[in-house]
């Protein structure tokens, strides 16, 4: 299936198959009670999601939606969790997959313990020059989304780019 920029893959709350991600790239979104969005994560290709679903099927954490055209493969619940049953050495993959994703979130982790704003979207441009390029970040994201994902006003976030660029 082919996603478009901001179409919805998913939403949270629901419950469904899992998907894999061929190209392209995601926003995970929280929604608030309030209404309001919060982007905690970047799915980019190779990706199978929900990751908190591998193993056990749960209701979606959280909205995925495509950030650019992307291609994602439907998983059904019942195949993914039929074949994980008769194959239990995909468990092993399975395993893989997660140390992945969480080795990813640990760079993450690290982008937010830095000290000054400039480390913080320095290290993220870093990371999404490894994982999404040839994108990059101020074309995919906007400032409000990036300073969620570093920790950041946007007011701070704007003056950042804007300084970089003068530089």
């Amino acid at each position: 299936m082919i996603l478009h920029k901001g179409e919805t893959l998913f939403r949270q709350g629901e419950t469904g198959p899992l998907y894999h991600v061929r190209s392209g790239l995601l926003k995970i979104v929280r929604i608030h009670e309030d209404g309001s969005p919060f982007l905690f994560n970047i799915v980019v290709p190779g990706e199978t999601i929900p990751h908190h679903s591998l193993i056990s099927p749960k209701e979606y954490h959280g909205t995925a939606i495509a950030l650019v055209t992307s291609e994602i493969t439907v998983i059904p619940a019942r195949e993914w969790y039929g074949e994980l049953e008769r194959n239990p050495g995909k468990c092993q993959q399975i395993a893989m997959l997660l140390q992945s994703k969480l080795r990813m979130m640990q760079q993450r982790i690290d982008q937010l313990t830095l000290i000054t704003p400039s480390e913080k979207l320095n290290k993220l441009e870093e990371w999404f020059a490894e994982h999404a390029s040839p994108l990059s970040l101020k074309e995919v994201l906007t400032q409000e989304e990036i300073g969620q994902l570093i920790g950041l006003r946007r007011e701070t976030v704007n003056r950042l780019l804007r300084s970089s660029r003068k530089s």
